[in-house]
């Protein structure tokens, strides 16, 4: 029984793989994160894999609502870096405001400039950095260390070099 069930989802997932992800290429305009949403609807539907009785259904209706949430958080992220960037733009700059932080800020990896900017310059709190990211807190928390870091490493070889 065991045995039919996983031939029955291979033979599934070889018919459907490619079509479902072609779909969602053609909606995201990405190979990899359509690879990825055509993956996690496979996912999502093994683990109920015993109760869907429609499984090329319940594979593009999954599809559909991952390609829907990919959306909606780009959209949530354009707007946080639209808001902070033209926050920054308004906002006067202290006079003591050193420029080269702000550069380096400007080239830290976006996976960690965007919660420096988003906690320290438009003062939001983790909880609301996690969900405008999509990321969970812990991970927000860790880039913010990890970005400290980078910070302080290169500050230090600045004041090393100006001494």
């Amino acid at each position: 029984m065991k045995r039919s069930r996983e031939k029955a989802a291979s033979e599934l997932f070889a018919a459907l793989y490619p079509r479902l992800a072609g779909w969602c290429r053609r909606l995201v305009d990405d190979d990899e994160t359509a690879h990825e949403i055509a993956s996690e609807a496979f996912t999502r539907l093994w683990a109920r894999w015993s109760s869907v009785s429609e499984p090329r259904g319940f594979l593009y209706v999954t599809a559909a609502n991952i390609v829907r949430d990919h959306w909606r958080k780009l959209e949530r992220e354009r707007r946080a870096v639209h808001r902070v960037t033209t926050e920054a733009a308004l906002t006067p700059q202290p006079e003591q405001a050193d420029p080269s932080v702000r550069l380096l800020v400007q080239s830290l990896p976006e996976r960690l400039r965007v919660p420096i900017l988003l906690h320290y310059y438009a003062d939001m709190p983790i909880r609301e950095v996690s969900a405008l990211t999509g990321r969970k807190e812990g991970t927000v928390k860790a880039d913010l260390h990890a970005a400290r870091e980078l910070l302080r490493a290169h500050l230090r070889r600045s004041l090393d070099h100006s001494l």
